[in-house]
Order: structure tokens, then C-alpha cells, then sequence
């Protein structure tokens, strides 16, 4: 091949490390944020955590209400695009999106705006858990949570043991897992302890845990140190029965049921139950309902909660009725336990101002603006919440007032016109996000939901639908359950066009079990 030079254009995006950064924030979570203000706090001298309240600028939260402009959300430009969706190392090329190396370039300027304590306004940080102390935080309560091994640990103080046997009953407890089951059978717990082959050495450590775990047996909760499901199941009724607390013959009956394979006893195949106990038909069912009334996982209430809090990132409240129409008015608000409240350092800004031109000058002016940059997103990270989360309560205020039978159908493109965004900011924005309403906490994503066909013509929210459908399953007979084509056909009752296989779909989406399933015994 001859060399040649030639020229060539082609149009791409590039997207700068602030635009690359607002994205990159919105779709955090708030830990996520949290940690993300953490690690910059750490790496960035500039950046300091605004204990006092200090004045906002101009596209902080007061300005939430404004009609989107294309310079304060260019990142919804690039995404409408497509620019935001390629991977960080794709390749140049015709309608590649290029990525440039960190340039956090502003005014060029390291003077204070007047006071560079304004670079935080509104994006105030997390409380630092302050105050006078008096009050106690959902956090404070769950870590205050007792533990199951803690319990059990408790208990064992009571019982007069030697010291040896006091170790080997606390081994057992801390390799019990979070539902109370010791899943290592005692042997290969004794060559782990043991650490030699010696047989007589480990035949005494076995018999040492199996007096152990008798021992763990009768503690509370009961069950607790099963090996697995069926020994769960036989240690309470044999508890049950030690206590009177039923029937005799039921007991003995239940602890033959879980003798036999259990996905006999999960099919509710009473046929073969009775054939296999050689009970009646009566009893057998009595047996069965027994079981079903035990704790299948006996560490369950110990499990750790602090992993269940969910804390929202925007609180909606009532705040009475317009006068004029007599509707229900909402306040939605952003909670302030997530909202960072950053600013840059003034001390450190100020010295930089006066030492222009010294060496380093250059990289400490680029991590000056790099600070400003990231409250910035910060800030706008929160104005796009707030807004797209007014934009649901106004859309979805029927749901406010009468709970989810009252949900109106939503796509995120409903709300991505009407405040001037793109569809994948929209989904950024309630992926991870929460909002506390007077009907509880739900991710930003639960108001959205593809429209049925209703016999006037007009949609019903598939959120709606399944409402009415747990509704139907709660109220119906629990000796004949609904199957799913009879709960189709009530919904057509109501008005509503929706398939058996649609009805099943959503049935199985809200974890309720077939109709065979839910039969009483």
C-alpha cells in the first residue's frame, strides 16, 4: 500500500469530567453519595463540610421550579444523544463519544465569588449525627438490635458449665447462621478445632459438641441448632408436645410428616402424607396446619435491621387544601439527614488567591475548581430529585389521598416532557431514590407503571391492578381460592382488560402463591 495523507470529518460528543461527574452522581444512591462525598472530602483539600448555613446561588433548590434551560442540563443533552450510555473506554471513531483527560476548566481564576463559602448553599451534607444527644436515630436503635448470638450467649451464662464445655457451647453458637442453623455437621467442626488427626483426640471433641449442641437445643429460640429444615420442625414440636401445647396424637402424626421427604409436605400431597403415617385424612390435615404454624427459620427476628432501613431521600407531606378547588395541597421536600452541606475552604482558597504563580500554583488552581464543580453537581443532583419528585406527587396525587387502588398509569417519558428532560435522566433520577409519603416509603420508580385498557376507554395503572388484585386474594375464601382466571374475570368485572397470563404475572410479582397453594388445610 502507498502511504497518503487525507482528510476526513465526522461529528462526535465529547463528554467533559464535570459533565461525565453529574452523571455519574445522579445515579447514585444515597450511601453511594455518601461515600462519594467521604472519599472526596479525603482527596480534596478544597472541600470542607459546612457546619453553618450558608447563602445559595442561583441554581441551587429555590430555583427548582424553573423551566429546564439547556446550559444547566447539558448532561440531559448529552444523554439525549445517546453519549451517556458508552462505556468509559469505547474506542474514537464516526459518533464516538470522546473522553477527555480531567480538565476541570472554569474562569481560570482562583478568586473568592465574593466568598467562596457560597459553594455550597444548598447542597448541604449529611447531619454528623449532632445535637445535644437526647435523640436516638433509626441507626442508634438497630445497632442496639440483639444479635442472635448475643441471645444465646446470654442464655448460656445460666447454665453451670466448666470452662471447656463454656468454649465448645460458644463455638457452636458463633457458627450458627443467620437463621439459627448449624451448617457444618460436628465432625468436620471437630477436625477444624482440633487441627490433628489423632482419632481418640476427636472422638472426645465430638462428644464434647454433640453434648454441646443438646445443650444449644433447649435454648430459646426454640430450634435453633438444627442441621437442617426437618430437624428445625421436629425439635418444636417435640417442644410442643413436652409443654402439652397440643394435641398428642396430632404431635406424633406432624413428627412422622417430617420424617418423609418435605417437598411432600410443600406440595400439600395429602394422599401420600396419609399413606405414609398411616393417619386419617383429618388428622393428617391437622398435623399439617400444625407445622405450618412453626418458625421454619428460628433465627429470623435476630437477623441484623440496620440493612432493612431504607432512609428517603424526599418527604411529602400534607399541607391542607387549595381554597378554591377544596383538593388536597402536598409539601415535598427534600430530607435534609441526606443532603451533603459542602463548601469550599476558605483559608485554603484565600492562600491560593495570594500566591499566584508559585510553583504547584497550576494543579491546586485545577483542584480548587474541581471542588467547585462537584457541589455543584451535588446541588444540581438534588434540584433534578426535588423537581422530577413534584412532578410524581402532582401526576400521582390520587395516590396520596387514597392509597395505590387510586394510581394512575405513568411512563417516564410523561414526566421527562413535562420538565424538559431526557428519559434515561428520569430513570437515573428514581433508580435508588425513596420517597416517604403518608402511605409509607417507596422507591421513585413504584409511581410509574404501564396503563391496562378499561371498557371506557381509558387505562388503568398496573400498579392499581395488582392493588386490587392482593385486595381480591385477601378477601377471598380460604377453604376455595381464587384461581387466576377467576380473578381476570373480576377484573373485567370492574371494568378492567386483563389476561389470565397477565393476572399470573402480577400475581407471582407480589409473591403470592397459586391457588392450590393458598388452600387452607
Amino acid at each position: 500500500m502507498k502511504p497518503g495523507l487525507s482528510l476526513r470529518v465526522s461529528q462526535h460528543l465529547a463528554l467533559t469530567p464535570q459533565l461525565q461527574q453529574s452523571i455519574r452522581l445522579l445515579q447514585l444512591s444515597t450511601l453511594e453519595l455518601a461515600q462519594e462525598v467521604e472519599q472526596m472530602l479525603d482527596d480534596n483539600p478544597f472541600l470542607e463540610v459546612d457546619s453553618d448555613d450558608a447563602p445559595r446561588e442561583d441554581f441551587g433548590l429555590s430555583q427548582s421550579d424553573t423551566p429546564a434551560q439547556g446550559d444547566d442540563y447539558a448532561a440531559d443533552g448529552a444523554l439525549t444523544a445517546g453519549a451517556a450510555e458508552a462505556p468509559a473506554d469505547s474506542a474514537e471513531g464516526p459518533g464516538s463519544t470522546e473522553y477527555d483527560a480531567p480538565d476541570w476548566e472554569g474562569d481560570g481564576t482562583s478568586e473568592l465569588r465574593p466568598d467562596d463559602s457560597e459553594w455550597g448553599g444548598d447542597a448541604p451534607a449529611r447531619n454528623a449525627q449532632g445535637g445535644d444527644g437526647d435523640e436516638v436515630s433509626a441507626l442508634d436503635l438497630a445497632r442496639a438490635h440483639e444479635s442472635l448470638t448475643d441471645h444465646l450467649l446470654r442464655q448460656s451464662l445460666s447454665l453451670h458449665l466448666s470452662e471447656l464445655d463454656r468454649y465448645v457451647l460458644r463455638f457452636l453458637i458463633e457458627n450458627l447462621n443467620d437463621d439459627g442453623y448449624l451448617e457444618e455437621s460436628l465432625q468436620s467442626l471437630a477436625e477444624g478445632l482440633a487441627g490433628t488427626d489423632d482419632p481418640e483426640q476427636l472422638d472426645e471433641l465430638v462428644h464434647r459438641f454433640t453434648v454441646a449442641l443438646r445443650l444449644l437445643h433447649s435454648l430459646e429460640p426454640v430450634g435453633v441448632g438444627a442441621q437442617g429444615l426437618a430437624e428445625c420442625l421436629q425439635l418444636q414440636l417435640n417442644h410442643l408436645l413436652q409443654r402439652g401445647e397440643a394435641e398428642a396424637s396430632v404431635v406424633e402424626t406432624a413428627l412422622t410428616i417430617c420424617a418423609q421427604p418435605l417437598d411432600l409436605l410443600a406440595r400439600r400431597d395429602v394422599r401420600r402424607l396419609m399413606q405414609a403415617t398411616g393417619s386419617s385424612e383429618e388428622r393428617t390435615r391437622m398435623a399439617m396446619a400444625l407445622i405450618a404454624r412453626l418458625e421454619p427459620r428460628p433465627g429470623r427476628r435476630f437477623v441484623n435491621v440496620e440493612r432493612n432501613i431504607i432512609v428517603p431521600d424526599v418527604i411529602v407531606t400534607r399541607a391542607g387544601r387549595r381554597a378554591s378547588e377544596g383538593t388536597p395541597q402536598f409539601n415535598v421536600q427534600l430530607n435534609p439527614d441526606v443532603l451533603p452541606r459542602l463548601r469550599v475552604h476558605d483559608v485554603y482558597a484565600g492562600a491560593l488567591r495570594g500566591h499566584k504563580g508559585s510553583e504547584g500554583h497550576a494543579g491546586l488552581q485545577q483542584r480548587l475548581q474541581e471542588a467547585r464543580w462537584f457541589i455543584k453537581n451535588v446541588q444540581q443532583r438534588f434540584d433534578t430529585i426535588l423537581r422530577v419528585s413534584r412532578a410524581i406527587v402532582e401526576r400521582q396525587k390520587n395516590f396520596f389521598v387514597h392509597g395505590e387502588l387510586a394510581m394512575r398509569p405513568l411512563v417516564l417519558r410523561d414526566i421527562a416532557d413535562e420538565l424538559g428532560l431526557h428519559e434515561s435522566t428520569i430513570s437515573r433520577v428514581t433508580t435508588a431514590k425513596y420517597m416517604a409519603t403518608p402511605h409509607g416509603t417507596f422507591e421513585l420508580k413504584y409511581f410509574f407503571g404501564s396503563g391496562l385498557g378499561t371498557e371506557t376507554g381509558g387505562n388503568a395503572s398496573s400498579t392499581a391492578v395488582r392493588a386490587l388484585i392482593k385486595q381480591f386474594v385477601s378477601a377471598e375464601n380460604a377453604k376455595k381460592p381464587l384461581s387466576d382466571s377467576q380473578i381476570a374475570e373480576m377484573l373485567k368485572e370492574q371494568g378492567i382488560e386483563c389476561a389470565r397470563r397477565t393476572v399470573a404475572k402480577y400475581r407471582e410479582a407480589l409473591k403470592i402463591a397459586p391457588a392450590n397453594l393458598r388452600k387452607t388445610l
